[in-house]
């Protein structure tokens, strides 16, 4: 639905609930404008309810506005590599819901809290981790998971706020998912694993299906 008639629920409160419905996000690195509503849609009907578009796609600010009309209100939609203050402002204007960033700038934190948008920035370290939440992120985002070990995440985890979301990103597929919930992780970004460039909607909802088939087998 348009941004205009999004209901007058908080953004936070939506995001909860598309994180409790399902905590991966889909990273639609390289997507363009013109296939931006189909693979939305392909990722929504298999299941995600939050979309990332990172702002070094191309006309990204395009892609997220067509996505945020085509999707309902319980879909969460938003931008990654979040840089700059200037590129909260300008999600703000296009209705978008969600900041990402790859670092641990609060100052970006809290422009997007002013601005009422839900903001995961990238740390790394406990420093990093509180500096965030104090900010405040309403997750975190554990960047590059190559670099993270799930041991990592949970001397991490023993040291965080209850109920903190650490959602490692970098790498992760289907099958190395589990170590890092033993260790404590609430979610993940899902990256190349199920969008890359030149990829067809059809494809890209299959392989969102593949993770959401592992994430419903966790506990196995």
């Amino acid at each position: 639905m348009p941004a205009s008639q999004i209901a007058a629920s908080t953004r936070r409160s939506r995001f909860d609930a598309a994180f409790a419905a399902l905590p991966l996000v889909a990273i639609l690195r390289g997507v363009k404008p013109e296939e931006a509503e189909g693979i939305a849609v392909a990722l929504y009907n298999a299941g995600f309810r939050i979309i990332e578009v990172p702002l070094n796609s191309p006309e990204p600010l395009k892609s997220i506005a067509a996505m945020r009309a085509v999707l309902p209100q319980d879909a969460i939609v938003g931008a990654g590599t979040v840089m700059r203050e200037s590129d909260v402002d300008a999600l703000a204007a296009i209705g978008a819901d969600l900041v990402v960033m790859p670092h641990a700038d609060t100052a970006i934190v809290s422009a997007s809290v002013r601005a009422g948008l839900v903001c995961a920035p990238g740390v790394m370290t406990p420093t990093e981790a509180f500096a965030a939440l104090d900010a405040g992120a309403a997750a975190l985002k554990l960047f590059p998971a190559e670099l993270i070990t799930p041991a990592a995440v949970r001397a991490l985890m023993a040291v965080m706020p209850p109920g903190t979301r650490l959602l490692p990103v970098g790498g992760i597929t289907p099958v190395t998912m589990k170590p890092y919930l033993a260790a404590g992780a609430a979610g993940f970004g899902i990256g190349s694993a199920v969008y890359k460039p030149g990829l067809q909607a059809a494809e890209v909802g299959a392989r969102a299906a593949a993770f959401i088939a592992a994430w419903q087998a966790r506990g196995e």
